[in-house]
């Protein structure tokens, strides 16, 4: 049977520098999707890079192969971290819990962040550009965002400081105490750069907005009472700022340490607060080790998170329940995927068998006219309608159970039901035609006779 598998990294198991590597841009994630999906032998996967994860799902009829298969495609990746420290892998429900945590951001450094789902959907309309979305993982995501949505609505889980982009707005605050009057350059006028703009607007400080689309920065700039820049001049914007907000979407370090030592021989000494939210780092880290020159990146946000994380706790552990709501819903959906081809090859199981009784009994007989024939056709049908409606209706009540994987994997069993009879084979289907044929099939009564052959 075909299970889920997830292999990847986050803020939980791997430091930016580590995660970066593995980082791909938002314009490429179709493109590395289909050459990571390729090289492990895929046919369903998806893969999610924000700035503190990047994953890749898929599903197999063989999940510990599969995850084998996507630990060492990311390894090669990784340029000299151990896999076995960084990388975590899940398989069956433990994946589908994941996926509905990470995109209701119960999983994200700031818990409650919204930009989370925005990325899964991108990842996932990624996967379906790419043709590796299939029916169980496109379900599995689609019910996501239905978690989300209620997680969303349902709790008070992203009150307070609920992104990245506005953590560190607080951190920026801390350190000055007032950002009124405090210049600050924003470099990079993305999605990230867009919420840091909207949370810094209410601070009272001065603010310039650097972007390489020139357009893209004036338009930010002017939604939040700021200041566009030109890109030539950066470094004239480091002298004079008192913080910076980094948030490109840039594969190498815009701020190195030789850029850096000729803004701070202008700056006689003032020292300069550097906050780097982007995944790559837009920071070299050497940076740091300069004088008066302070940086922090995502992961230095993380103290920050957990004070505002304390806050929500409570609506946190609401927002669980609904999750586990969220994936017995799945595991029903997915059990009744599992029940329309077992009650088919039960079917057909029984009626081979007494289809060729039936022929050897007649073969037996001597001068059975076309209305005996008939009869006796009518009654094996009939027997067989009868001898499964009970064990039919158990299946069908039985499936909905937690167990019920469980049931229906004993009944192919106990019939020895060709290995062939995969659930993927509806998987085409609609979710009404299935519930639909299961209906039909589990309710057949003693007196229905037209489904044997």
């Amino acid at each position: 049977m075909r299970d889920f598998v997830v292999v990847g990294l986050s803020h939980r198991t791997a430091p930016v520098e580590v995660r970066e590597r593995l980082a791909v841009a938002p314009v490429d994630l179709e493109r590395e999707l289909r050459g990571l999906a390729n090289e492990a032998g895929f046919e369903e996967a998806l893969l999610i890079s924000t700035c503190n994860r990047v994953e890749l799902y898929a599903t197999s009829i063989n999940p510990l192969q599969a995850a084998q298969s996507a630990k060492q495609t990311l390894s090669k990746r990784l340029a000299g971290a151990a896999p076995d420290d960084v990388l975590y892998q899940e398989r069956g429900i433990d994946v589908v819990r994941h996926v509905f945590r990470v995109a209701s951001s119960l999983d994200s450094l700031v818990v409650g962040e919204p930009q989370i789902l925005g990325q899964v959907k991108e990842a996932f309309d990624a996967a379906n550009d790419a043709g590796t979305m299939g029916t169980l993982l496109g379900r599995c995501f689609t019910q996501a965002f239905a978690a989300a949505k209620r997680v969303r609505n349902e709790t008070g889980i992203a009150e307070g400081t609920v992104s990245v982009s506005s953590i560190a707005c607080e951190l920026a605050k801390k350190i000055f105490g007032d950002l009124q009057g405090r210049q600050t350059l924003l470099l990079g006028a993305g999605e990230m750069g867009e919420v840091a703009a909207k949370s810094l607007r209410q601070t009272g400080t001065q603010l310039h907005v650097i972007n390489r689309s020139d357009e893209r920065a004036h338009a930010l700039a002017q939604s939040c009472d700021g200041r566009a820049v030109p890109y030539e001049r950066l470094t004239t914007e480091l002298a004079e700022a008192d913080v910076v907000i980094a948030s490109t979407a840039s594969p190498n370090f815009i701020l190195t340490p030789k850029l850096m030592k000729s803004v701070g021989r202008t700056r006689r000494h003032r020292p300069l607060f550097i906050i780097d939210i982007a995944v790559p780092r837009d920071v070299d880290p050497r940076v740091g080790n300069m004088d008066n020159v302070f940086v922090y990146d995502v992961d230095d946000l993380q103290q920050v998170a957990e004070e505002n994380l304390a806050v929500r706790a409570r609506e946190a552990a609401h927002a669980e329940s609904i999750i586990e709501e969220e994936v017995e819903s799945f595991l029903t959906w997915r059990r009744s995927l599992e029940l329309a081809p077992t009650i088919v090859a039960l079917r057909k199981r029984f009626g081979e068998v007494a289809d060729e009784e039936l022929r050897r009994a007649l073969s037996r007989l001597d001068g059975v006219s076309e209305g005996d024939r008939v009869v006796l056709e009518a009654m094996s049908r009939s027997l067989v309608n009868k001898l499964l409606h009970q064990p039919m209706t158990e299946l069908k009540a039985g499936a909905r159970k937690p167990d019920g994987a469980l049931l229906i994997d004993a009944v192919r069993r106990l019939f020895a039901l060709a290995a062939d009879e995969e659930p993927e084979r509806v998987e085409a289907s609609a979710q009404g035609q299935t519930d639909a044929a299961v209906a039909q099939l589990a309710a057949a009564g003693p007196g229905q006779t037209g489904e044997t052959k």
